[in-house]
């Protein structure tokens, strides 16, 4: 008889995410160098392009993430907003409110993932028809290996990007922008010179020295708020600041030799970044998982937060078991609703290395369960969570002193396959069957 092999687990189903990383680490990068050539490809407003074609909303102010309770009051955030309503100030992250403070006229709908991840996928099947090595980085970004079209004429190679925005339109009626560039990370930083539908092609060192060596050093990736001011005090304050006076020494110096040296060469487009088409088999994320939720509106509900945080055990466990991997050590944090109100992180460790939920969930509770119960007794409205691996274990090995319970391995183990194989809404424990009420469940959930 034989014996039919499980169905395969699926890491990144229902991942919504900015990105699979944040920069491009060493193990991102081709080992040999030569000359490549990346198309980036943005949806401009990815969201709100897609409420506005499904209501035929155009030219109307909106945003995507708000709405407004029975007595008329706005409540929400803003996951996107379109460019009429960004003219009125409106940015992503905002509060519903302050929109609507901006723009007294703002139209407002929910956001509906699965609507924008059936196009995510209806888009990936064009981008194939283009390229062989195609890269879905996220909803409404995408990376292409165009390598066939070096040696090719500018102007060849932008018929290429306008074929790709034409076909895109003709099957969706989005627009989105193009980047063509000689490393990866120029290629997503040009693809937002000439949005919402152009194409920019950095295709000499004339063409980064215009267009790209002006650019703010955090529009690059990896430099967030703190590294920005680091790299600011050395002088630094573009990308061709670094290019023509900076160094690697300096970064390293800054940011230690593994994470300086790579800074460094992304900022300077020296990056041999791969096109990630798919996680391989063996692939086993550096940084471990994490699982990040902001609700629609604060809560003082303890069984329902504690509901949340047993969905975002729940999720990175499947994640690593999915990777392969386990951790002892995690590292969390719950925000208020309240701006003054600065979150609480914490930090917390299992008898053992371990990906099974059980052991993690009570771990977890051990240490927050009294500050939840205390912050909701008192009234004070909790509004996001996080919670994430902090060391991860990717070897095998049996733990020493701890054995996990050989039941609760084959339920856990039951329970993944009738997931995989049916998909994750199907089947979840009762403990995360609560949770936070409200009208939208905002994500990002990393790798």
């Amino acid at each position: 008889m034989i014996k039919k092999k499980p169905h395969p687990y699926q890491p990144e189903h229902d991942v919504y995410r900015i990105t699979l990383y944040n920069t491009i680490y060493p193990e991102h990068q081709h080992r040999s160098k030569k000359d490549r050539l990346y198309l980036h490809f943005d949806f401009a407003c990815f969201y709100a392009q897609v409420e506005q074609l499904r209501y035929n909303m155009y030219g109307l102010p909106l945003i995507i993430g708000g709405w407004r309770k029975d007595n008329g009051q706005v409540k929400g955030i803003v996951a996107t907003a379109s460019y009429e309503a960004r003219e009125f100030g409106i940015k992503t992250g905002m509060s519903a409110y302050e929109a609507w403070k901006l723009c007294p006229h703002v139209c407002m709908k929910q956001v509906d993932y699965d609507s924008y991840k059936a196009i995510s996928e209806q888009v990936h099947f064009i981008f194939k028809e283009f390229a062989p090595v195609v890269e879905r980085y996220s909803m409404d970004e995408y990376f292409m290996e165009v390598d066939f079209l070096l040696g090719k004429s500018r102007e060849e190679i932008d018929d290429f990007g306008r074929r790709l925005q034409q076909r895109i339109y003709e099957v969706t009626k989005l627009v989105g922008a193009v980047g063509i560039a000689r490393s990866k990370t120029y290629a997503k930083l040009c693809s937002s010179l000439d949005k919402p539908k152009g194409r920019t092609l950095i295709l000499s060192n004339d063409d980064e020295r215009a267009q790209i060596w002006p650019l703010e050093l955090d529009e690059v990736w990896g430099v967030g708020r703190r590294r920005h001011e680091h790299i600011l005090a050395e002088g630094y304050k573009t990308i061709g600041d670094v290019v023509e006076r900076g160094n690697e020494k300096t970064f390293i110096r800054l940011f230690g030799a593994n994470f300086g040296k790579m800074l460094y060469q992304t900022i300077t487009g020296q990056d041999q970044g791969r096109v990630m088409e798919e996680i391989s088999e063996d692939y086993k994320p550096k940084q471990g998982v994490s699982y990040g939720h902001t609700f629609s509106e604060g809560s003082t509900e303890l069984d329902r937060i504690k509901g949340e945080y047993a969905i975002a055990v729940q999720h990175i466990c499947y994640r690593m078991r999915a990777y392969g991997i386990r951790a002892n050590s995690f590292s969390g944090m719950f925000g208020f609703n309240h701006p003054d109100k600065p979150g609480i992180g914490f930090r917390f460790v299992t008898q053992a290395h371990t990906n099974i939920d059980d052991y993690v969930y009570e771990s977890l509770m051990n240490k927050i369960e009294p500050a939840l119960r205390k912050a909701c007794e008192n009234g004070i409205e909790i509004r996001n969570l996080w919670l994430g691996t902090k060391e991860i274990d990717k070897t095998d090995q049996l733990n020493v002193f701890f054995q996990d319970d050989e039941e609760k391995v084959a339920r856990t183990k039951a329970m993944d396959e009738i997931k995989n194989r049916f998909g994750q809404k199907y089947i979840t424990k009762a403990n995360a069957l609560t949770r936070v009420k409200g009208n939208t469940h905002f994500l990002e959930r990393n790798g």
